[in-house]
């Protein structure tokens, strides 16, 4: 690994640090951290403790796994193999699953212009639709919607729609992640103007204030007549972010609207001064359309969690 890559590594492992802080109680245990979210939001994971002598070992995950049962939270850990590869093996000798996905940066000097996406997705489709206004920050109509295309813009911080905006991208996320894959599917609007139901006021409310101080940005693409479509997020610590979250109701998919998300928000935290930017891809084939933006694999981010059991 050459100093320009490891240096990378080094930073990406420090936002990784610095992400759950403001928002969790730390314990450590052993060569492992865990973060225990306190408030409303997702459950935190473990992770190797940033700066520790060693990486963590088999009765490290043992002990950190039994104090995320105690709490009710999730057995989660998360690593990136090139900076604990030896901790591949030792995750799976303690059962757990992991999901290997590839570590993508983007390189700025190859980002597409999200306008240039559009018409990108399968079969002729019309793509997403987005301009030079989404990339200033405003949550403006963007861009044409007509022959059944998608517009894509940026949420605003504070507005009339921010809490309907708020669970839009959380209901798309939700409906979106629950059926795994690129491929076309049969849900759509209807599951997620459903899913929008019992969201909870807290978390509606701790995206809100991350979205007006910064730490937080957020995108949908949406139609007039479906609604939001696709939703994606993006997580900000002083000068690097990472995407997270970029979704397309299955019924949607093919249409170039993750494309679209992804570089829109990376437009977006370029001109804010953000240097560099970040994803993990949930496989292969998800990674391919990041690369279509401009990502660039660097290495694999591993999640592990105890196996799923189907009866």
């Amino acid at each position: 690994m050459d100093t320009r890559h490891a240096n990378l590594l080094a930073r990406l492992e420090h936002f990784y640090d610095a992400v759950p802080r403001d928002a969790a109680r730390v314990e450590d245990h052993g060569g492992c951290v865990l973060f225990v979210r306190e408030g409303a939001g997702w459950p935190f994971y473990a992770r190797p403790r940033l700066g520790a002598d060693r990486s963590p070992t088999l009765a490290d995950l043992t002990a950190v796994r039994a104090r995320q049962r105690q709490l009710g939270l999730p057995e989660a850990l998360e690593w990136v193999h090139e900076v604990h590869p030896e901790l591949l093996a030792v995750a799976r000798s303690a059962g757990l699953a992991v999901l290997e996905a590839p570590l993508m940066v983007l390189d700025p000097t190859t980002l597409a212009r999200p306008a240039a996406l559009a018409g990108t997705g399968a079969q002729g489709e019309p793509g997403a639709q987005v301009g030079p206004a989404a990339l200033a920050g405003t949550n403006a109509q963007i861009g044409s919607a007509g022959s059944g295309g998608a517009t894509v813009r940026l949420l605003a911080p504070s507005g009339p729609t921010v809490a309907d905006d708020v669970a839009a991208r959380r209901a798309v996320a939700a409906v979106g992640f629950s059926v795994s894959g690129t491929g076309r599917g049969e849900a759509g609007p209807a599951q997620r103007d459903a899913a929008r139901t019992g969201l909870d006021v807290a978390v509606l409310d701790e995206e809100r204030t991350r979205l007006a101080d910064g730490s937080r940005y957020a995108a949908l693409a949406e139609t007039p007549t479906e609604g939001a479509l696709a939703s994606g997020m993006a997580m900000r610590v002083g000068d690097i972010a990472e995407i997270a979250g970029v979704a397309t109701l299955p019924s949607a998919r093919r249409r170039g609207l993750a494309t679209a998300i992804t570089a829109t928000l990376a437009h977006a935290l370029l001109a804010d001064g953000v240097e560099v930017i970040f994803l993990s891809a949930g496989s292969e084939e998800i990674a391919r359309i990041y690369l279509r933006v401009g990502f660039r694999r660097i290495g694999t981010a591993c999640i592990a969690e105890p196996p799923t059991i189907t009866p």
